[in-house]
């Protein structure tokens, strides 16, 4: 797999017209991953039921404990833990999904029917299921659905699940804390300010010692 860089062109490429719009349509308040981890506390900005609404999401578990480690293990191979940050895990990524599965119930077919996908085919070829795979076993097979372009016809379904996958890690992790600090996103700053320029003042009259 190619490394942060690559990923930031691929996942957040394809993410751009998507699912971050998505997630941050009227109502989500382009949640964070550890926004949408919390069941109690009413967040800055958002409306009662909103509030309401998400507390409730919260409350709901869609994932079973084998696809939420198997999500990790996933959106961590997508977005490892490098030099400048920590992992797609660490920024709270996993909890992302599964608010955003609830949140968007279209996506949960998709979602588990990748992850089951993902099992089968490691059975198939290493007689276990995908999180007990080695790292090596596990790369093989995502190598084979991570380029669209060079994918096998019958790897299409894995091609599909592995770009939902992809854009899910690349919403979660780039809205999170870690991610913003990843990319360098300082916020607005307030520039510097030395006066009106001289040329200015002695256009209107002014010497500037008024």
């Amino acid at each position: 797999m190619n490394r942060r860089d690559s990923i930031k062109a691929i996942g957040l490429g394809t993410v751009g017209t998507g699912l971050l719009l998505e997630s941050c349509r009227p109502g989500d308040s382009n949640k964070t991953a550890e926004e949408t981890t919390q069941s109690s506390g009413k967040l800055p900005g958002v409306q009662d039921f909103e509030h309401a609404r998400n507390t409730e999401l919260n409350k709901e578990q869609f994932f079973t404990e084998h696809e939420m480690a198997t999500i990790t293990v996933l959106s961590d191979i997508i977005i490892p833990k490098d030099d400048y940050s920590d992992s797609a895990s660490t920024a709270g990524v996993p909890a992302f999904i599964e608010f955003m599965v609830k949140d968007i119930p279209d996506y949960k077919l998709p979602m588990r029917g990748g992850l089951k996908w993902l099992d089968v085919q490691c059975l198939k070829r290493f007689n276990k299921v995908f999180t007990d795979c080695e790292e090596k076993e596990q790369l093989t097979l995502i190598d084979e659905i991570a380029y669209p372009l060079q994918a096998k016809p019958e790897m299409q379904q894995g091609v599909a699940f592995f770009s939902l996958m992809r854009n899910f890690t690349a919403s979660g992790f780039f809205t999170s804390e870690i991610g913003v600090k990843d990319i360098g996103y300082i916020g607005n700053r307030p520039g510097p300010w030395d006066g009106v320029p001289e040329d200015v003042l002695k256009q209107y009259g002014f010497t500037g010692n008024e």
